[in-house]
């Protein structure tokens, strides 16, 4: 299971939200691609990383850091945020990430999502951010009547390399996982899942490791930072 660190970019600063809220963000580092390095440097294989403006505005805001941290680093990384059409899309994986992630588009566009998987193999995830089950898109300020295991079956036959499940109850809150609602999802579909929100301790990843459902890893950002979780001591303790 594959651990990946978050850096949650606003304004051009690594932050957290407290659930999803953009007026209760913690600024945690002024140098995103410091904050990458350091990840880096204690081993993570992957890097998420989410662009907070560009998700409300629709559009990439925080592009200047990210791409200082594709050309810093030299692990595979994932963005989220604003990423909502063709172009966009080929714009970021010409730059060197290794994945995009659809999110609001993936429930008002679906068939980009589809194009998007066809054309680039193996670097289109879906991520499915939800409240009590039922997703939320543009930052997480609108809430829709769309089920969680609806939309993941919907691009069952899609391509799509991840889906990445994020309850927003949970993100930011130190409270730990919703493991029985990620089971349930990766229990339900053949796509790879991700679990996000509310990793707040080693003992989270070992529950999130043995829930009895494939996943292929975990998202953490704030017990990172906050030290609650050593990054070297969860690398292991997901590798052993």
């Amino acid at each position: 299971m594959i651990l990946y660190p978050a850096i949650d970019l606003k304004d051009g600063q690594a932050v957290r939200l407290f659930k999803g809220d953009m007026e209760k963000a913690t600024v945690f580092n002024d140098d995103p691609a410091a904050q990458a390095m350091e990840f880096v440097e204690a081993g993570c294989e992957w890097l998420h990383l989410v662009d907070l403006n560009g998700a409300f505005a629709g559009a990439p805001v925080n592009a200047a850091p990210v791409e200082e941290i594709l050309k810093r680093t030299k692990v595979p990384a994932q963005l989220g945020g604003g990423i909502r059409d063709m172009k966009t899309i080929e714009t970021w994986l010409s730059k060197g990430l290794a994945r995009v992630i659809l999110g609001t588009v993936a429930v008002e566009n679906p068939a980009l999502v589809r194009e998007a998987a066809r054309a680039f193999p193996g670097k289109v995830a879906v991520g499915i951010d939800a409240r009590n089950g039922r997703v939320a898109t543009k930052g997480w300020a609108t809430e829709t009547d769309v089920m969680v295991t609806d939309l993941a079956r919907s691009f069952e036959d899609a391509g799509v390399a991840a889906i990445i499940y994020t309850d927003i109850n949970r993100d930011g809150a130190m409270q730990g996982p919703n493991v029985e609602a990620t089971a349930d999802l990766a229990n339900a579909v053949s796509i790879p899942v991700i679990a996000s929100g509310g990793v707040s301790s080693v003992a989270d990843l070992k529950a999130l490791k043995d829930c009895g459902a494939p996943l292929n890893g975990a998202i953490s950002g704030r017990a990172l930072y906050d030290g609650a979780i050593d990054l070297k001591e969860a690398l292991s303790v997901l590798k052993g």
